[in-house]
């Protein structure tokens, strides 16, 4: 058995993925995307995605640590399972053979795989109590791999060492002072559900403090465009209004009038050539 996809079956399950990959095959979004990526909110990448036909992508409900930090970076999955003697020992004996450290936890196993701008994101099916995948020590390896955070549908601990970490943020369901156990890790890099939403290796999580959307690789480049266009947009007609050019029923319409495109198309000329 093995804890994760192979290259060929990691680019079978990530097909649509139109970009560079990881040497393990995992989809790797443009980092300058990803910076993109920070200034959209959750409504505007929700309507791209239900466009597509991605009808559950998002999942609220959720803590954080640093409540008003973006949470933006491509998903790294992992999922744990309730404890069972013998495939705990079989996943463990998987792990070995494959390289991975014998020292700690099965959770470390998720974070050694990290990287700048990855997101760990982990189903454990919501355990709070002896489902901290997380506390202060490993919080901060994530950290410093990442610079951006995690997803957790369960739980960690050492809530007062974590929120003093810089650049990142941590979502999760809950806060206990127990240790990870009772469980067994079932895969990392593997399709998990996190909620009501099937997540995949590759994944850009945007992270808002209105909850956790999960965007498909082949989605990303027109949520982000999507946005700038809206913001746009929304500059012009403030300017507009603050002018007394338009009136607010003019402005605030789904589509404006011919002679009102045409104006908002010189004005975007004019502010891009200055």
């Amino acid at each position: 058995m093995h804890i994760q996809p192979d290259h060929e079956g990691m680019i079978e399950l990530t097909a649509l993925n139109p970009f560079d990959r990881f040497d393990d095959g995992r989809p790797k979004v443009p980092d300058d995307l990803l910076e993109r990526m920070k200034l959209v909110t959750t409504e505007e990448a929700w309507v791209v995605l239900r466009n597509h036909g991605y009808h559950r992508q998002f999942e609220g409900d959720w803590q954080q640590t640093h409540l008003g930090q973006r949470l933006v970076g491509r998903a790294v999955t992992a999922q744990f399972l309730p404890h069972r003697p013998d495939y705990h020992e079989a996943v463990q004996q998987a792990g070995l053979a494959e390289g991975r450290s014998n020292i700690g936890g099965q959770n470390s196993w998720i974070i050694e795989t990290l990287q700048k701008n990855d997101v760990m994101v982990v189903d454990i099916f919501g355990k709070v109590k002896d489902g901290t995948v997380i506390g202060d020590n490993l919080g901060t390896a994530v950290q410093s791999r990442t610079q951006a955070g995690a997803i957790i549908d369960g739980g960690i601990r050492d809530y007062d060492g974590l929120v003093q970490l810089p650049n990142v943020n941590f979502f999760m369901r809950g806060m206990d002072p127990t240790a990870i156990a009772d469980v067994t890790l079932a895969g990392i890099n593997i399709p998990i559900r996190i909620g009501g939403v099937t997540v995949l290796p590759g994944d850009v999580v945007l992270g808002t403090p209105t909850g956790a959307i999960f965007i498909p690789p082949h989605l990303a480049l027109e949520v982000v465009e999507t946005s700038e266009e809206i913001r746009v947009r929304d500059e012009f007609g403030k300017q507009r209004l603050a002018e007394g050019k338009y009136t607010s029923g003019e402005i605030d319409v789904p589509e404006w009038r011919e002679d009102i495109e045409a104006d908002f198309i010189s004005w975007r000329e004019a502010k891009n050539s200055s």
